[in-house]
């Protein structure tokens, strides 16, 4: 009777247990859930990572392919005519600087397949200085390989310092709509004393030496400085002048003081004035003046494969990084 006085406490016991167990089992359930869902997740993202990077690659080696020589390019061993374009304001800080045109134009002297050179001019000018640099190298080159002639061909505009440079070749070709002169100097400032003034501005400026504070723009225009300014400008401009002369020779009157008084002309009025020798356009002097109607273009530029493969290397090296911290969540 005990016994069986006892039965229904053993059973709400059983049940107990049971329940407890079953609640064991829940909370492992959704623990292995959770780490099981984790696990996909960091499979998941290492999948993507692994097709991000693979789209990556694809891309770099479609762009470089298409950044390899063409077939023009590549054909350097045969006969051909050697290209440097001069393009822009010429400037130390530009692609038209004396150090990258120089560079381009010893190259096409090196090249024993070349028959010649063009330079291929579309510039307004600029730094005398610049432009009196890539001159002088010509010069040189010249002396060197005195068979190998070089051509200047005027595009748009060929004006102030890129007539400088134009002057060291053999002959200069243009069209009869070009933009061809402008054999001057300038010096361009501002004056701001009027404005200082209805600003209520007060102008302060320490020097050491009665003329280093040359033509401020915050001061009065002194008449010294102007005719300092106007005596340096004078002797650049002829420097300038005499540089025409010596690259023209006769075929220019040199007592046409129009020539050197900063104006312009087109193609066809410059040819009547002896500025340029003919009428012409780069592939028309290749083929009937030099005879290699192959043209090659030397001129140096910016390598973008190697700026687009620094920035990409970047990038992958982020992306490795990130994918490493995700791995090691």
């Amino acid at each position: 009777m005990a016994t069986f006085g006892d039965f229904p406490t053993d059973h709400k016991a059983s049940e107990q247990n049971s329940a407890h167990a079953d609640d064991q089992h829940w909370e492992r359930k959704i623990l292995q859930d959770l780490a099981f869902a984790a696990i996909r997740e960091q499979r998941n993202s290492r999948r993507w990572g692994y097709v991000f990077k693979g789209l990556v690659l694809l891309y770099l080696f479609a762009f470089m392919f298409l950044m390899l020589p063409n077939g023009e390019q590549a054909s350097e061993s045969n006969t051909h005519t050697a290209l440097v374009d001069i393009t822009g304001v010429i400037s130390s800080d530009t692609d038209a600087n004396a150090d990258l045109v120089v560079t381009g134009i010893r190259n096409a002297f090196k090249a024993k397949q070349a028959k010649a050179l063009i330079l291929r001019l579309n510039t307004p000018g600029g730094s005398p200085v610049q432009s009196g640099i890539i001159n002088d190298e010509i010069q040189r080159l010249r002396l060197t390989r005195p068979d190998f002639p070089v051509y200047a061909v005027i595009q748009d505009v060929c004006a102030s310092g890129g007539y400088y440079i134009a002057v060291a070749a053999d002959e200069i070709y243009a069209d009869k709509a070009s933009i061809v002169g402008s054999i001057g100097v300038r010096m361009d400032s501002f004056g701001f004393t009027e404005a200082i003034d209805k600003l209520g501005v007060e102008r302060r400026s320490l020097t050491a030496g009665q003329n280093k504070s040359f033509l401020d723009p915050f001061l009065p225009l002194k008449e010294a400085d102007v005719e300092h300014a106007n005596k340096m400008l004078n002797n650049i401009h002829q420097q300038f002048i005499d540089v025409v002369k010596t690259g023209r020779g006769d075929r220019i009157n040199a007592n046409n003081e129009a020539l050197f008084s900063g104006l312009f002309w087109s193609g066809e009025q410059a040819l009547e004035l002896g500025l340029i020798d003919g009428l012409a356009s780069s592939s028309k002097v290749a083929r009937d003046i030099v005879g290699a109607e192959d043209i090659i273009d030397y001129t140096p530029r910016p390598n973008y494969l190697d700026l687009f493969a620094g920035k990409l290397g970047a990038s992958i090296g982020e992306m490795l990084q990130s994918s490493s911290q995700w791995n090691l969540r």
